[in-house]
């Protein structure tokens, strides 16, 4: 569970005048006017030091965001219903992990963050400066760039390069071998040239994201303690990117600081980045709305609306390269898994009881397309990798259909009862959705109803990413046998299609294949495409992909859903879009572009001026009243005469 952020301000105080009894003597003053005016002052005085005691208190969850009001320091807050998995690139998988590594390691490759081109020369947003690759393909040699440090002082150099790349081939880090793919070795020539030998072309090499680790406290990390998550990176870690993790509170917030030692020469103007943790969006709105965060994402449909009538408060439907879908457990190999979903006729019937257009619209409000296929339409430029099933042969919304299709396939409901047979057995699907994402709830609930109308009736429930990625990924004892019928989930693509394709092969089960199917003729297509140069010629092998994936369905890719992100445009400026004009603000899925927004930000300098004037208004108040009291009390002195009772 993730907790709100804390609230509170400091306590009030209260005044409270006692009379003073001694001895047969009681001396009381009445108050008179000028003693009511003394108390009047003191109470301004005291009021006006709490208003600014207020104003200066630092809390990352509870103060509100004016842009430099927290002792001088920058701070941007950003608000996710989500938070890391783990903060070892070798374990996590998550989007807000990878946002955090974004901002606190480099890449060897930097892209432009307007058009994701690999960049070179100085501006480059990655190490390298300069590549070269061989008539053959199979050597490239990278430049890098000589300015650059770990956060702790030490010079990042080629062999920090090399070491993170040979970790990860040598060791077989799965979660990153999908970007290693066709490299056998790197080596560091000197100080600033490293280069890559590979077994085959490797059409992205300058079009993957792999953190580069520092050589001196990774090479004493044993690999099978940090490819179990046994070494778990926490904050405060060292890297070499614009902001350095040092403080993960979980179910709170991540906190970042501005890095010193980081090459850029363009620095952050932020001082310090808060991700904080909310337990759901409703919350986050508020505190979006109320300006105790910058910005907000995880945001719904209906809450876009809502903002529209913010002034102080820019909110957008963001196009991404990725796709949301319905998985199935397609593992023929030991699995708690429905059998009936190991059938490549059943997953085609089924695929005519979703109605994709009804999820677009009720569940994202129109503001993206129906899915096809797992790489999304018009992202890709030059080429564009989309294939789209030709209209004809596209499945569409048709629960007759589906129905007639489940009859062929011998999938009856033999008693009349409104549900269908499995080897005279009730077909009864479990399907989970995430506790993060409201939109995955609702488009299982759409789900399971369409599928109860064609006789599957469907178990629907809600739990935590963590629980589903264990369930996924279950062992009993030492034997792989995932735990689950159906789950709703998506992905965000990289670069190159490359990885999104790896993902599906057979030997990616127990990794990031999470339905287990996998398809021979799929395999040796993504062999050749992984080695095909010729844009046009590779984009052929992945077509073909593309519609053995579609045709057999281990995915229903339901939709191309948006982000929605929202973020105050009142007391900041600089934001940007990455990829321009449509892409995303405050967490972009695209390496060095997951940090250049956040390097770009700054506070506008108009409400700099407005809170510091604000700040010496109270402050001549403050000493306005100070005189007024000193005034009083001399008038109080010199014309008081108490009267005496004798009891």
């Amino acid at each position: 569970m993730r907790a709100s952020p804390r609230r509170g301000g400091a306590p009030h105080g209260a005044l409270v005048i006692n009379g003073h009894k001694g001895g047969t003597v009681n001396q009381h003053v009445r108050l008179r006017p000028v003693v009511l005016l003394l108390l009047a002052a003191v109470v301004a005085v005291f009021g006006l030091v709490w208003a600014m005691d207020a104003m200066g208190s630092e809390s990352p969850a509870a103060d509100t965001s004016a842009a430099a009001a927290d002792g001088g320091k920058v701070i941007y807050r950003v608000g996710w219903t989500r938070e890391p998995d783990n903060l070892s690139p070798f374990v996590g998988y998550n989007a807000p992990a990878f946002e955090i590594w974004y901002c606190t390691y480099d890449s060897l490759v930097g892209y432009d963050p307007s058009t994701l081109s690999p960049m070179k020369g100085e501006e480059s947003t990655g190490l390298a400066t300069d590549w070269t690759v061989s008539d053959d393909g199979l050597v490239w040699t990278f430049t890098l760039r000589q300015n650059a440090k770990w956060s702790d002082g030490v010079p990042l150099t080629a062999k920090d390069v090399a070491f993170t790349y040979n970790y990860i081939i040598q060791n077989e880090m799965e979660n990153l071998t999908a970007y290693t793919r066709l490299i056998e070795e790197a080596k560091a020539l000197d100080d600033y040239t490293v280069e890559f030998t590979c077994s085959k072309p490797k059409p992205d090499m300058i079009r993957h994201w792999v953190p580069i680790l520092p050589e001196h406290i990774w090479s004493k990390v044993n690999p099978k303690q940090a490819a179990s998550g046994k070494y778990t990176n926490n904050p405060p870690y060292v890297g070499s990117g614009p902001f350095t993790a040092v403080e993960w509170k979980k179910s709170s917030h991540v906190k970042l600081v501005k890095n010193p030692t980081w090459w850029g020469t363009k620095k952050p103007a932020i001082d310090e980045i808060y991700f904080m943790a909310f337990t759901n969006n409703d919350t986050l709105l508020q505190d979006l709305i109320a300006g105790t965060i910058d910005g907000g994402v995880d945001l719904t449909a209906t809450q876009m609306k809502q903002l529209k009538s913010e002034p102080t408060i820019t909110s957008r439907a963001i196009t991404v390269d990725g796709f949301d879908d319905l998985g199935f457990n397609c593992y023929d190999g030991p699995s708690k898994g429905h059998p009936v979903l190991k059938d490549v006729k059943f997953r085609q019937a089924v695929n005519w009881a979703v109605d994709r257009e009804k999820i677009v619209s009720l569940v994202w409000g129109g503001t993206t397309t129906a899915g096809t296929t797992i790489i999304p339409p018009n992202y890709y430029k030059d080429p564009d990798w989309h294939w789209e099933p030709p209209a004809e042969t596209a499945y569409k919304f048709d629960p007759a259909k589906a129905a007639q299709l489940l009859e062929e396939a011998g999938y009856t409901d033999s008693d009349g009862d409104g549900i269908r047979e499995y080897k005279g057995e009730n077909i009864e699907l479990g399907l989970i959705a995430r506790e993060e994402s409201v939109q995955s709830q609702m488009t299982g609930k759409l789900i399971a109803g369409w599928f109860g109308d064609v006789g599957i009736k469907v178990d629907f429930e809600v739990m935590d990413e963590a629980t589903l990625g264990d369930r996924e990924l279950n062992y009993e004892g030492d034997v792989f046998t995932p735990d689950f019928d159906m789950f709703l989930w998506g992905w965000y693509l990289d670069y190159d299609p490359g990885s999104m394709l790896s993902y599906m092969t057979k030997g990616q089960i127990e990794n990031w294949n999470e339905t287990c199917w996998w398809n021979e003729e799929y395999d040796q297509l993504y062999d050749q495409q992984g080695q095909e140069l010729d844009p046009a010629k590779r984009k052929e092998i992945i077509d073909r992909m593309q519609q053995i994936l579609y045709e057999e369905s281990p995915y229903i890719v339901t939709d191309y859903a948006p982000d929605f992100e929202a973020y105050n445009t009142a007391k900041w400026e600089g934001y940007m879009q990455i990829p321009s004009p449509n892409g995303n603000t405050l967490l972009p899925p695209f390496g060095n572009g997951g940090y250049a927004n956040y390097v770009s930000i700054q506070p506008k300098v108009a409400e700099t001026v407005e809170e510091n004037s604000s700040s010496t208004g109270v402050w001549v108040a403050v000493i306005a009243a100070v005189v007024v009291l000193a005034i009083v009390v001399v008038v109080v002195v010199k014309r008081r005469k108490p009267e005496t009772e004798v009891d």
